[in-house]
């Protein structure tokens, strides 16, 4: 096994988790990234080193997913949230305001600069709930326009629109907890 064969497979649990992420079904993940890898190991020469490897394969990952989307779009399903109840309710006063303000986080382009930051974002969008994580990889991560997301989910752009909103505040609590009060106090 060559240099690049052998580096190109120890990456690979690191895309199997996100493919995982993205698409909610293992059979659908382990495709996307066996495609991937084939992809990468057929052309080494692809490579051109102006990025990291794991880079490169994460953007050979992302069209690999959307053709996963694509083809699977039937099997897709959009759940409601358990209780019905509205997720906003805690956010907000019956005014619109909200019930505590969003803390300031300093310098957030400076964090996302740092591998440790990845590491919890990752892990705060593992606890979204699955509709609203996948929505917001594809739109966040795999960077689909709106209409495409809403018919390859069969929702409304209301509902794609909600989902988002709920998805980025949910981040924002977990980024807060996890990751800019421990930075504050350091």
């Amino acid at each position: 096994m060559s240099d690049f064969a052998h580096e190109v497979e120890t990456l690979r649990p690191q895309l199997l988790r996100f493919a995982r992420t993205q698409l909610r079904n293992e059979a659908w993940a382990e495709d996307a990234v066996s495609e991937s890898v084939v992809a990468a190991l057929e052309r080494p020469a692809a490579f051109a080193g102006q990025s990291q490897l794991k880079s490169w394969l994460i953007g050979i990952l992302k069209h690999k997913l959307i053709d996963q989307l694509r083809r699977n779009t039937r099997e897709a399903t959009i759940l409601v949230g358990e209780d019905g109840e509205d997720l906003d309710d805690d956010l907000f006063l019956p005014d619109g305001h909200w019930r505590e303000a969003p803390q300031d986080w300093g310098d957030p382009d400076a964090a996302c600069c740092q591998k440790e930051f990845f590491e919890i974002l990752q892990m705060c969008c593992d606890h979204l709930p699955p509709v609203q994580s996948r929505v917001f990889m594809m739109r966040e991560w795999l960077e689909l326009d709106s209409g495409e997301i809403c018919t390859q989910l069969a929702i409304s752009s209301g509902n794609l629109w909600v989902l988002l909103h709920r998805a980025r505040l949910r981040l924002r609590d977990c980024l807060q907890a996890r990751w800019f009060d421990g930075q504050s106090a350091s």
